[in-house]
C-alpha cells in the first residue's frame, strides 16, 4: 500500500448549502477511513517556521499556502494507487460539501 497526503478545503458557507443527508454520508465515509487506519484531523492555526542557513529561527503567524477556501482538515491515508486514494476522498466533507480534497502521494525519503 502507499501513503497519501490530502487536505481538504471549504468553509462553514459551503458546508450549509450542503444537505443534511449528503454531509452525514460524508462523515461516515470520514470515519470508516479513520477504521481502517487512516490519521485524519481538523486544521488547527498555522505557523510558518524559517531558519535560514540555521543562523535562527523565525515564526511567523499564520499560513505560507494561499488559497481561496480555507484549510480544513488533513489525512494521511492507505492505498494501492492514486485512482484507489481519489475514491477513498471523493466523498469526504470537504469533496462532497462544495470545497476540494488535494491528494498528494507521500514518497518516502530513502
Amino acid at each position: 500500500m502507499a501513503k497519501f497526503i490530502t487536505i481538504g478545503y471549504g468553509d462553514e458557507a459551503g458546508y450549509q448549502r450542503t444537505a443534511e443527508p449528503v454531509r452525514a454520508a460524508a462523515h461516515a465515509q470520514d470515519a470508516r477511513l479513520r477504521d481502517s487506519g487512516a490519521l485524519i484531523g481538523i486544521a488547527g492555526p498555522p505557523v510558518q517556521v524559517r531558519n535560514h542557513d540555521d543562523a535562527g529561527v523565525q515564526v511567523t503567524q499564520g499560513a505560507f499556502l494561499r488559497s481561496d477556501l480555507p484549510i480544513a482538515g488533513f489525512a494521511v491515508i492507505d492505498a494501492k494507487d492514486l485512482q484507489e486514494a481519489i475514491a477513498q476522498v471523493s466523498k469526504s466533507p470537504c469533496a462532497v460539501a462544495q470545497g476540494v480534497v488535494d491528494v498528494w502521494p507521500l514518497q518516502e525519503m530513502p
